[in-house]
C-alpha cells in the first residue's frame, strides 16, 4: 500500500489544506478529492476508457488540478495545451492526441471554438470552465456524480506536446503502468524527484506555482507536491511583488521557477524586496534556461541557500546542483542524479574529452521510455546508441569538468559562427543582464558578407530607461570591458517587450528570422 499519493493523503486527512487557487479560495484535500472523483465518474459515463485522452486548454485554475488528479487515477492521458496558441494550433493537438473530451476556458473562448469547429469535435465531449458558446458547462460533467473513489482505478499520465519550432508539435507519449498497479504507488515513485532535492513529505511544506501549468515541469513539480501531501498556492500569472506577498503569507517552502523570474524579482526596488519575509524558503528550484551567474549569486544572497537547479527535458534527464555545489563551481547545472548519465559527443557521435565543448546527451533510462506520437523518425533522430545504452539530446552545447559537473554553453541552433569562431549568445546575454539599465536581452547572429554572421543584440530597457544613442554607447562600453572583441555586438536594437511566453521562454527566432529571409544559415 502506498504511503504517498494525493488520494491516500486526502483519505487520511481530508481536512488539511491542499490548494489555494488564484481567486484565493482554499481547497481542502477532501474538496479536491471529491471533485476529481466526480470527474472520473463523469468521463466514464461519457464513454472514456483506460488509455483514452483528455485535452485541456486552461489558464491556471483549480479545475486544471481536478482534471489532472482525475486522469491520473483513471488510466487516462491528460494533454495540456498552451492557451496562447491560435485556434488551428489547438485543433491540431486536440485531433492528434485523439482526445475524447476537450475542456476549454472562457478566457480563450474564441480560440477553443475555432479549434473544435475546425476538426468537428463531438459536441457532447466539449466542456467549458465558464461560458463558451457550443460547449457544455464543466458542471454538467460532474452533476449527480458520486464523490466516492471510482472502482477499477489505474494510473494515468500526462502526454505533453513539444513546442514544434521546426514543424508540427509532437506528443511525448509514455506507456501506462500495468493496470494492477495502484495510482498512489506510481505517484509515490514519481514524487521521489522532490526527495532528490532533500524535500520530504512533510505536511508543513507549501509550494508556490507562478508559472503556466501547461508546461511539463511546472505540472510535474506542483503535482508531485500534492502527492507528497504539500499544499499548493497557485498564481493566475507571475507577479513579482505578488509572489513575495504569497511567500510571506503562506510561509512558502518550495517552488519551480525560471531565471527570468529571478531577474525580474531582483529588478524590484530594494525597499520593496526588503518589505517581505522570505525566510521560509527551503528549495526554490529553477530550470528551463541557463541562469546568469550574477543573477543566481544575488538570489542566494537574498533568499539564502534555498536556490537549487536541475537540467532535464520532457524526454528525460538529467542533472541537479545544490546551492553549496554551485557556489563551489559557479555556472554549473550539476552532476547526473541517481540513475542518470551525461555524455558529451561530437557530430559523429564520438566522445569528447573533459573540458571540451560538444553536444550534450542524456541517458534514456528504462522508466523514461517514450515515443513522439506518430513520428518514429523524430523519435530516432535525436538519439544515439553508445555501449548498448540509448542517449538523447535536445541540442544543447556544453562540457564536463574533471569532477563530472556539467556546464552549458548554449543551444546549438542559437550558436553564432563568425569568421570561423563559435560564439555562444548566452555568454553575451549574461553580461548585458549585469547592467542595471537592461531589463531583458536577446543575442543572435545576423548575416555578414565576409564573416558569415555578426553579433546582434536586442535589448528591452529597464523600467524608466530611454533607449537612445547614449544608452547604446554605454552598453557597448560595458560589453568591451567584459567580453573578448570577437564576441562584441556590432549593433543594438531596442524593443518594448521581449517575445517570451508566460513561463519565461524566449522565442528568439521571432527576432532572428526576419534578418535571414532569403539567406541560408550555416547552422
Amino acid at each position: 500500500m502506498a504511503e504517498q499519493g494525493f488520494w491516500t493523503h486526502a483519505q487520511r486527512s481530508p481536512e488539511k489544506l491542499a490548494l489555494v487557487d488564484p481567486t484565493g479560495r482554499e481547497w481542502t484535500r477532501g474538496d479536491l478529492l471529491a471533485e476529481c472523483n466526480r470527474i472520473v465518474h463523469g468521463l466514464r459515463a461519457l464513454g472514456l476508457e483506460r488509455g483514452d485522452a483528455v485535452a485541456v486548454c486552461l489558464p491556471n485554475c483549480a479545475e486544471f488540478y481536478t482534471l489532472y488528479l482525475a486522469c491520473l487515477q483513471a488510466g487516462f492521458y491528460l494533454t495540456p495545451i498552451n492557451w496562447h496558441l491560435a485556434g488551428p494550433e489547438v485543433a491540431y493537438i486536440v485531433g492528434d492526441s485523439a482526445a475524447k473530451a476537450f475542456i476549454g476556458h472562457e478566457r480563450v473562448a474564441e480560440i477553443c471554438r475555432k479549434a473544435v469547429d475546425e476538426i468537428d469535435f463531438p459536441k457532447d465531449g466539449r466542456f467549458a470552465v465558464g461560458r463558451i458558446e457550443g460547449f457544455r458547462p464543466l458542471s454538467e460533467l460532474t452533476q449527480g456524480q458520486s464523490p466516492d473513489l471510482p472502482a477499477d482505478r489505474s494510473a494515468g499520465t500526462v502526454m505533453n506536446y513539444t513546442s514544434g519550432t521546426t514543424g508540427k508539435p509532437k506528443g511525448v507519449k509514455r506507456p501506462l503502468a500495468p493496470k494492477e498497479v495502484e495510482p498512489d504507488l506510481i505517484m509515490q515513485m514519481m514524487s521521489v524527484v522532490w526527495q532528490m532535492f532533500g524535500v520530504s513529505p512533510e505536511d508543513d511544506n507549501v509550494h508556490l506555482c507562478g508559472s503556466p501549468l501547461y508546461h511539463t515541469a511546472v505540472l510535474v513539480y506542483s503535482g508531485n507536491a500534492l502527492h507528497l501531501g504539500h499544499a499548493v498556492v497557485l498564481m493566475d500569472k507571475w507577479d513579482n511583488e505578488g509572489a513575495l506577498q504569497l511567500i510571506e503569507k503562506y510561509r512558502v517552502t518550495t517552488s519551480h521557477m525560471v531565471p527570468t523570474q529571478f531577474h525580474r524579482l531582483l529588478a524590484l526596488p530594494e525597499e520593496v524586496r526588503n518589505r517581505y519575509d522570505v525566510s521560509s524558503t527551503r528549495c526554490m528550484i529553477h530550470a528551463a534556461a541557463p541562469c546568469p551567474p550574477d543573477v543566481k549569486r544575488r538570489m542566494i544572497e537574498w533568499w539564502g541557500k534555498s536556490i537549487y537547479e536541475y537540467y532535464a527535458a520532457t524526454e528525460g534527464g538529467g542533472t541537479l546542483v545544490t546551492p553549496e555545489e554551485w557556489l563551489k563551481y559557479p555556472g554549473t547545472v550539476g552532476r547526473p542524479w541517481p540513475g542518470a548519465e551525461i555524455r558529451i559527443l561530437d557530430d559523429d557521435g564520438g566522445d569528447i574529452p573533459v573540458g571540451e565543448q560538444g553536444t550534450v546527451y542524456m541517458k534514456l533510462g528504462e522508466t523514461a521510455t517514450f515515443e513522439y506520437k506518430g513520428d518514429s523518425k523524430k523519435t530516432k533522430t535525436n538519439r544515439v546508441e553508445k555501449d548498448g545504452t540509448i542517449y538523447f539530446t535536445v541540442g544543447d552545447i556544453g562540457y564536463l569538468n574533471d569532477e563530472g559537473y556539467l556546464f552549458l554553453c548554449d543551444r546549438k541552433i542559437d550558436m553564432i559562427i563568425s569568421g570561423g569562431a563559435n560564439i555562444y549568445p548566452a555568454e553575451i546575454e549574461n553580461v548585458f543582464l549585469m547592467h542595471p539599465k537592461v531589463g531583458d536581452v536577446a543575442v543572435f547572429g545576423i548575416p555578414h558578407e565576409d564573416w558569415g554572421e555578426e553579433v546582434k543584440a536586442v535589448v528591452e530597457p529597464a523600467e524608466g530607461v530611454t533607449p537612445d544613442e547614449a544608452l547604446t554607447e554605454e552598453l557597448l562600453a560595458f560589453c568591451r570591458e567584459n567580453l573578448a572583441k570577437f564576441k562584441l555586438p556590432r549593433s543594438i536594437d531596442y524593443t518594448d517587450t521581449m517575445p517570451r511566453d508566460p513561463n519565461g521562454k524566449l522565442f528568439k527566432r521571432k527576432l532572428r528570422d526576419p534578418y535571414w529571409e532569403g539567406v541560408e544559415r550555416a547552422i
